[in-house]
C-alpha cells in the first residue's frame, strides 16, 4: 500500500511540475521593455483546462502526502 502511494505521489509531483511550467505568464515583466511583449493572450479554453488540471493534480499530490504521513504514524 505505501508503495502504491509513493509511486502515486512521485507521478502526480512530476505532473503537476510539468503543469506549473505549461502555465503563460500572467505579466509581460522584462519582455515588454524591448517591445517584444505579446499583444494577444493564449485561448481562454486551454488556461482554464490548464487550471483545473493543475488544481486536480495538487489536490491528489496533498491528499497522498496527508496518507503518507498518516501512515508513518
Amino acid at each position: 500500500m505505501k508503495v502504491l502511494l509513493l509511486i502515486i505521489q512521485l507521478i502526480s509531483a512530476a505532473l503537476l511540475i510539468g503543469a506549473i511550467l505549461l502555465h503563460t505568464a500572467k505579466g509581460e515583466g522584462l519582455g515588454g521593455i524591448g517591445g517584444s511583449a505579446k499583444l494577444f493572450g493564449t485561448p481562454k479554453g486551454m488556461e482554464e483546462g490548464l487550471d483545473r488540471a493543475t488544481w486536480t493534480l495538487a489536490i491528489v499530490f496533498m491528499a497522498v502526502s496527508l496518507l503518507l504521513g498518516m501512515l508513518k504514524a
